[in-house]
């Protein structure tokens, strides 16, 4: 789930790309400052929502405005940093049952196209070991120079996967099958 949750954050990391005003530029992801997350939710068993997120993961995008869809983003997940705010429930996450970290201990997005018109974002998520293809729903929220000198462009997305299609059968039943992921990225230009 928390696997899902950073391919969104890959996802809305190529949605800055397709930001106007942007010059041709490479950004890395600005999770130093805690500045971007990767996050999920999974209905719990169809009585009540569990969220969590991905604590550690890395990432760059280009954007190139003469040319946005041609704009590019990769980010990297450590499966092992989900945090669902329950220890227990967490281990059982890392477990073979869903994430099985011990064997796959990386989650990772890479873009494969830019919708600039539509602002979706297409690219393959690789999660459980299984590399599928998603999209991504990307929104700018903003962009501009920092009180540091540099300069920052931020965005939104989401986007959502059935667990089964990356090898993650464990039932919890019909209204626990598809993970929801929110990602919020901010970017600072190289």
């Amino acid at each position: 789930m928390k696997l899902n949750t950073t391919l969104a954050g890959a996802l809305l990391a190529t949605s800055i790309l397709a930001a106007p005003g942007i010059q041709a530029a490479d950004y890395t992801i600005d999770t130093k400052g805690a500045h971007a997350s990767i996050n999920f939710r999974v209905s719990h068993l169809g009585y009540s929502w569990l969220e969590g997120r991905f604590n550690e993961f890395g990432g760059q995008f280009s954007y190139d405005e003469a040319n946005p869809n041609a704009s590019t983003v990769e980010v990297e997940i450590n499966t092992a940093s989900v945090d669902s705010n329950h220890a227990e429930r967490d281990k059982h996450i890392r477990s073979g049952d869903f994430l099985d970290v011990d064997t796959y201990p990386k989650a990772s997005f890479k873009s494969t196209g830019f919708a600039a018109d539509t602002g979706v974002l297409s690219g393959d998520l690789t999660l459980h070991g299984v590399t599928k293809p998603v999209q991504i729903q990307v929104s700018k929220i903003g962009q501009g120079d920092d009180p540091w000198g540099g300069y920052r462009a931020g965005f939104s997305g989401t986007t959502e996967f059935k667990m089964k299609d990356f090898g993650m059968t464990k039932n919890l039943g019909p209204a626990s099958e598809t993970v929801y992921m929110e990602l919020h990225v901010e970017g600072i230009r190289q």
